[in-house]
């Protein structure tokens, strides 16, 4: 068994190497397509759903207008509108046929998985790919639990796509705090 060291190490190593998986190119397709003159709707599962609720709200933040699916005040999507689908495996029933049922309604869809031949990545008008392991064995393989790797891998490039898009947004921390809770 490893010392608490070494498994830091371990678990650091596998976060670097599938970051340095993740392309660029994916992530500045989905930078470009997502715009201020769009509603951008976030949906996801499990985990993953909560690393896309992360991501929607740090796209409010920065001057967005976000809804997760599933919530009470979440409005109807329509042609036009952005969809962000979070699976690892890129199977998760919900949000695949989700993802179909946005298409057919003429909405965007960006695809976030680990897996390039998924149900998920195939109806995805962009996809970005995370390659971090899932509960199913897609990924780079990893010493952690179930889908973690995919978990603290896609946190950070969601994030990432935040950040090139306040860049592009010339939106600061400044102003990304104005919309920040003030009630704490």
């Amino acid at each position: 068994m490893k010392n608490d060291e070494q498994l830091i190490e371990t678990v650091l190593g596998e976060i670097s190497q599938v970051m340095h998986d993740v392309k660029p190119t994916d992530l500045d397709a989905v930078v470009s397509r997502i715009t201020k003159d769009k509603r951008i709707f976030i949906h996801g599962a499990g985990r993953s759903g909560l690393q896309a609720k992360g991501f929607a709200m740090r796209l409010m933040h920065i001057g967005y207008t976000v809804y997760v699916l599933g919530e009470t005040i979440t409005p109807s999507l329509a042609a036009g509108d952005i969809l962000v689908s979070v699976s690892g495996s890129g199977k998760t029933s919900g949000v695949v046929s989700t993802a179909e049922k946005a298409k057919k309604l003429g909405v965007e869809v960006i695809g976030v998985t680990s897996d390039t031949t998924s149900p998920l990545a195939k109806e995805a008008d962009d996809v970005l790919i995370v390659p971090g392991a899932t509960k199913t064995g897609a990924g780079v393989h990893s010493i952690q639990l179930l889908s973690t790797l995919f978990d603290q891998t896609v946190h950070i490039t969601l994030d990432l796509a935040c950040l090139l898009l306040s860049e592009r947004d010339h939106t600061d921390n400044s102003m990304a705090l104005k919309e920040h809770t003030n009630l704490e």
